[in-house]
This record gives structure tokens, C-alpha cells and sequence, in this order.
């Protein structure tokens, strides 16, 4: 039944997808076949997984996105424009709690939004993280968001 309800969504919003980037035009066989394509693909590339979003956390997390995001923009902003860029990039090896593919995909994106930071790789308990300037809190930002993707997911963090 998941695997029937995730073909249905996925065929949905892919052919969704397809139909606006055509403009209404691509009832075609060709749009039929791609959206068939892109949807097995999916499946193969990410099968159903059972997730349960938190209403109460996904608008914490939308907040905390929003706030964050304006407070790195400005910081980065402020970095390029003064004379001297006083930058100390580095890769941090920063170890996570958060184990599921969901879950660490959403944390992981959240991080690569954030101007002044990108997740360059990971493994097992940890994500590498690229940071234009070291000396600032990166640990105590990804804990956070960690906590914020956690809450979406109704996970429980040690």
C-alpha cells in the first residue's frame, strides 16, 4: 500500500511538475513517458520511506529557516563589502545525531542555504561542512538546525 500510495504522489507531482515547465502543452506521449521515467527512477533512487511530518515542527523549522537565512545573508553581505575580507574558511567535521536519509537530506539542504556554509560530504554521525569564517559558532548553528529537522521528523535527539 505505501509503494502504490508513493507511485500515485510521486506521478502526481512529477507530472505536475512537467505540465507547468510546458506551459499546458505537454500532454504528449513524450511528457507521459518522461514523467513514467522520472517517477521509476525516484523509486528506484529513493524508495518509500514511512515519515511522519510534524505540523508544529515544520512551522518551527520555517521560522527558524527564515530568521536564520536574513541574519547569514546580512553577515555575509557585510563580510564581502568590507575592504578587507577577513575570511577564515575551513572544512569542520561536525558530528550529527540525525541517521535517517530524510532527515540528514533536509539538514544538510538547510545548511547549504545558509549563506557562509555548505556541506561538502559525511558519513556515519558526522557531515563535513565548508565555512567561510571558523571563528564564527558553526558547531552551535548545525546543532540547532539539527534540533529544528529533528522536531519536523518527531524525533527525539540525545
Amino acid at each position: 500500500m505505501k509503494t502504490i500510495k508513493a507511485i500515485l504522489l510521486r506521478t502526481a507531482v512529477l507530472g505536475g511538475l512537467w505540465w507547468i515547465l510546458t506551459g499546458g502543452a505537454g500532454a504528449s506521449w513524450i511528457g507521459a513517458a518522461t514523467v513514467g521515467a522520472a517517477t521509476a527512477a525516484s523509486l528506484f533512487l529513493y524508495p518509500p520511506y514511512r515519515t511522519r511530518i510534524a505540523l508544529a515542527g515544520l512551522a518551527a523549522f520555517a521560522a527558524f529557516f527564515l530568521l536564520r537565512s536574513l541574519r547569514a545573508g546580512s553577515q555575509v553581505a557585510a563580510m564581502a563589502l568590507r575592504p578587507r575580507l577577513a575570511l577564515f574558511p575551513a572544512i569542520l567535521i561536525i558530528p550529527v545525531h540525525l541517521q535517517g536519509a530524510p532527515e540528514r537530506a533536509l539538514l544538510s539542504a538547510t545548511l547549504n542555504l545558509l549563506p557562509g556554509t555548505l556541506v561538502a560530504g559525511g558519513g556515519p554521525g558526522h557531515l563535513l561542512v565548508h565555512v567561510l569564517d571558523a571563528r564564527r559558532p558553526v558547531e552551535a548553528e548545525v546543532r540547532a538546525a539539527e534540533r529544528k529537522v529533528a522536531r519536523v521528523f518527531g524525533i527525539a535527539l540525545p
